[in-house]
C-alpha cells in the first residue's frame, strides 16, 4: 500500500463532511525514545491507514504526538495497535470533549527533530526528570491555596478564548520564546508551588522538566492537559476551574468547556469566542469573528480581503502568486491582530 495519501484534500474534506460514521476525537503523546524514526513511522502508517484513522501525528527520536479521529467501531483495534508498542501499552488517550467526529479528514504522518518545538539545545536537559503529576482533583486542591502559581503553557490565541482561572500567560507565539519567558518571569517565586498545563498535556510535561533544569523545585504539570481534566471533574462532578472554550488544533478549533464567552471578536469587539480562518487564499489569518462581521466582510478577516476575494480569480492567483497563506492557517500573531483590529 502507499505510505502517504494520493487523493486531492479537498476531495476528502468533502467526503468526511457525508460520511455519516460515527468517529471519535482522540489525542495522546508519550516521549521515549525510537531508535528507527522511519521505519516506525511506515508501520505505524500502515496499521492506521488499514482501521481508518485520519489525523495529525509527528514522530521522532524523543516519541511520539497525535491527534486523530477513529471510526468508533474500531476504537479497541486501535489501543491493540497502540499497546504492541511497549512505551505506549496501556498509554492515556485523551478523548475530545466536544465532538463532531469531523475534525480530520487526511492521516498525515511525519518524521520530524521533536515533536514539539522547543529550541532547547542543552545535552544536560533530561525529559526524564519532569514535573509530578497532577490530576483534575488535586488540581483543584492546589489551587484552592492562592499562593499556587498556575502557568498556561500554550500560544496567546489558546488563552485568549479559555484558560485556567487566575492563571499567568506567558505572552508569546510560540513554545520555544515561552520556555525561558517562563523561566525569567518566575525568577521569585523558585520555593512555591508552581502548576503548569496545556492542552493536552504535551508541552506542559517538557515545560515542567525544563523547569526542574532551571533550578525550580515544586513543579507540577496537569495530567493529560485540559482536556482530561475536562473529563475528569464531568465523571466526578468536581468544580471546574476552567472558564470558556478550549482551542484545540483540527477543523473544529475549539471544544466549548463552559458557557461563558470570555474573549471579543477582533473587528467589532462584541463577545465571542469563534476562530476562524478568513477565507481569503492569500491569507487564511486565523481571528475571532462575530456572526454579525462574518455577514458584513463575507467570511474574511478584513475589507481588503474582502474586495480581494470578489477579483476575477486569474487576477486572484497572480496577486497571490509566490505567498504561502497556509502556515497562517494556525497562525494569529500578535502583530498580525494588532493591525486588524486597527484596519476594521
Amino acid at each position: 500500500m502507499a505510505l502517504h495519501n494520493r487523493v486531492s484534500r479537498r476531495e476528502l474534506k468533502d467526503r468526511i463532511l457525508q460520511d455519516n460514521t460515527p468517529r471519535t476525537t482522540i489525542s495522546f503523546y508519550c516521549y521515549f525514545k525510537i531508535e528507527d524514526t522511519i521505519a516506525f513511522r511506515n508501520q505505524l502508517y500502515r496499521d492506521f491507514a488499514a482501521i481508518g484513522v485520519l489525523g495529525r501525528i509527528y514522530i521522532a527520536a524523543e516519541g511520539i504526538n497525535a491527534q486523530i479521529s477513529v471510526p468508533t467501531e474500531n476504537f479497541e483495534k486501535l489501543k491493540e495497535i497502540l499497546d504492541a508498542v511497549e512505551p505506549l501499552n496501556g498509554l492515556r488517550l485523551n478523548i475530545a470533549v466536544d465532538d463532531d467526529g469531523k475534525s480530520f479528514y487526511v492521516l498525515d504522518i511525519k518524521v520530524r527533530n521533536k515533536i514539539v518545538a522547543d529550541g532547547i539545545d542543552d545535552p544536560a536537559f533530561d525529559m526524564e526528570n519532569k514535573g509530578r503529576y497532577v490530576n483534575a482533583e488535586k488540581f483543584n486542591e492546589l489551587t484552592n491555596d492562592p499562593e499556587t502559581i498556575v502557568i498556561d503553557m500554550r500560544n496567546h490565541y489558546e488563552f485568549e478564548v479559555g484558560h485556567f482561572e487566575n492563571a499567568i500567560e506567558i505572552p508569546s507565539d510560540t513554545f520555544r520564546e515561552q520556555l525561558p519567558m517562563a523561566v525569567e518571569m518566575m525568577q521569585d517565586n523558585k520555593d512555591k508551588n508552581i502548576i503548569m498545563y496545556c492542552t493536552g498535556g504535551i508541552r506542559c510535561e517538557k515545560a515542567s522538566a525544563y523547569m526542574l533544569h532551571k533550578g525550580f523545585k515544586n513543579v507540577f504539570h496537569l495530567e493529560g492537559g485540559i482536556i482530561n481534566y475536562v473529563n475528569q471533574v464531568k465523571q466526578k462532578e468536581l468544580p471546574v476551574k476552567f472558564h470558556g472554550k478550549n482551542f484545540v488544533f483540527d477543523q473544529r478549533l475549539g471544544e466549548r468547556v463552559t458557557e461563558e464567552i470570555i474573549s471579543q471578536c477582533h473587528q467589532c469587539g462584541k463577545p465571542a469566542d469563534t476562530h476562524v480562518n478568513c477565507v481569503n487564499d492569500a491569507c487564511h489569518l486565523l481571528f475571532i469573528q462575530c456572526d454579525e462581521c462574518r455577514e458584513k466582510y463575507e467570511n474574511c478577516c478584513s475589507e481588503e480581503c474582502r474586495q480581494f476575494i470578489h477579483l476575477p480569480l486569474e487576477e486572484q492567483k497572480e496577486k497571490r502568486s509566490g505567498i504561502d497563506a497556509g502556515r497562517n492557517v494556525f497562525n494569529k500573531a500578535k502583530s498580525r491582530l494588532e493591525g486588524l483590529k486597527k484596519d476594521s
